[in-house]
């Protein structure tokens, strides 16, 4: 059975440009600090770059959404006008991160059919792995409405213990045409990316397919969940006006995705820690370990200044304990004023939590076992459960593709 789900596309890579100043990380990290974004921007300079295409979030209190949906579509034009890009016409691209940790994870790059996903739907072939929040939803639609590129940080997973799929790449990947090889900047490690097409290509499908085959779920959304889902709404809103050629040929039925075995060494599942800011830490930290079922399963710590505490909670999976906490923090935040969010990696929760009236919560990581079985049987995780990764291994945007049909 081949796969028709996940499949090569026309990918857009820039040339004669400098790559590290291109490729910058997610834009929901360092959502509460302005100072790497900073940094980030006089790296960049006056370079072509991925960060005039996006909004980190660290800013999104300061912006006007209308004026940077035009601001960001207009660079999108002006990049493809310059001639600044190449196209890797109908294939794959394969590839080997060197994390910040020295471990190599891999991943291929291609396009998702948008028919096949669904984030509120249990029985679709590629399903959101956490909660949804519709809210956020409306601006992400909005810029993908105007804009002529998707340039993404979306990750699915594949359950695969077998390596059937990555494993034969990984064996030839140096034999396969060289597309890039750079560090990346603010120690986000190194990327090489590599040129799959023909029977390569074929067999990667014909192994999702057979992945397919055993299980009803083939994909689940890692990162980049609302990005997806707003491509995925786009879609459903455009196709209703489309004839049945246009539907299979729009560039809009896709989404451009890096796919990664759930069971790849260097993957794992980092939390997504909180922090509280306007708050009466004290307060806090009582009221949360009262609110929390008793038991020994899991292991949270707050921190305010210098005071540190750590206690433990019952639940029957994680799922559960996180949707548990994720309940209190909204009640207890909208009957104190207070305002959340939500942080990559300990060492910001530490310092952030250094500020008056804030605290941190640092929450227990998932164990990668968990992750398919839960989704399937539960359905999906409270919305920020977790994260693949530190938040500089986090994927960085670099291949574009044309979405708007023009």
């Amino acid at each position: 059975m081949t796969n028709r789900i996940f499949t090569p596309t026309n990918i857009l890579l820039p040339e004669g440009i400098s790559m590290e100043k291109w490729s910058v990380v997610a834009c929901d990290q360092f959502s509460s600090e302005q100072d790497y974004w900073e940094r980030v921007k006089d790296e960049v300079g006056q370079s072509p770059s991925t960060l005039n295409m996006i909004i980190p979030e660290a800013y999104l209190d300061e912006i006007d959404e209308e004026t940077e949906k035009e601001r960001i579509c207009a660079v999108m034009d002006d990049y493809l006008s310059q001639g600044i890009f190449r196209e890797i016409g109908n294939s794959f691209i394969f590839i080997k991160r060197t994390q910040s940790d020295g471990h190599v994870r891999h991943g291929i790059v291609g396009a998702i059919d948008l028919e096949e996903y669904d984030f509120s739907r249990t029985d679709a072939a590629i399903r959101a792995s956490e909660g949804t929040v519709l809210d956020r939803l409306p601006p992400r639609i909005r810029v993908r409405r105007a804009a002529s590129l998707e340039l993404p940080h979306i990750m699915t997973f594949i359950d695969d213990p077998e390596n059937i799929v990555l494993g034969p790449l990984a064996k030839k990947a140096d034999s396969l045409p060289l597309l890039y090889d750079f560090t990346l900047m603010e120690g986000g490690g190194n990327i090489r990316g590599m040129r799959v097409t023909g029977d390569d290509a074929d067999n990667v499908m014909e192994s999702l397919g057979e992945l397919h085959l055993q299980n009803d779920m083939l994909m689940a959304v890692g990162d980049g969940n609302h990005s997806l889902a707003a491509a995925k709404v786009y879609w459903d809103e455009i196709k209703t006006s489309l004839d049945n050629e246009a539907r299979v040929s729009h560039p809009a039925r896709w989404a451009l995705v890096e796919t990664n075995n759930v069971y790849d060494d260097a993957i794992t599942f980092e939390a997504i820690h909180r922090i509280v800011f306007d708050a009466d830490p004290a307060d806090f930290a009582s009221a949360i370990q009262k609110a929390m079922p008793s038991g020994d399963d899991y292991e949270l710590v707050w921190i305010y200044g210098e005071r540190s505490g750590t206690f433990k909670t019952g639940a029957s999976c994680i799922g559960d304990m996180l949707s548990t906490m994720q309940e209190f923090l909204d009640d207890y935040t909208k009957k104190n004023d207070c305002r959340i969010d939500y942080i990559h990696g300990e060492e910001s929760v530490r310092k952030l939590a250094q500020s008056e009236r804030s605290i941190g919560l640092i929450l227990p990581a998932m164990e990668k076992s968990e992750f398919f079985s839960t989704v399937t049987s539960r359905g999906v995780f409270p919305k920020k459960s977790f994260s693949v990764g530190e938040a500089r291994d986090k994927r960085y945007y670099l291949e574009c593709r044309k979405i708007n049909g023009r």
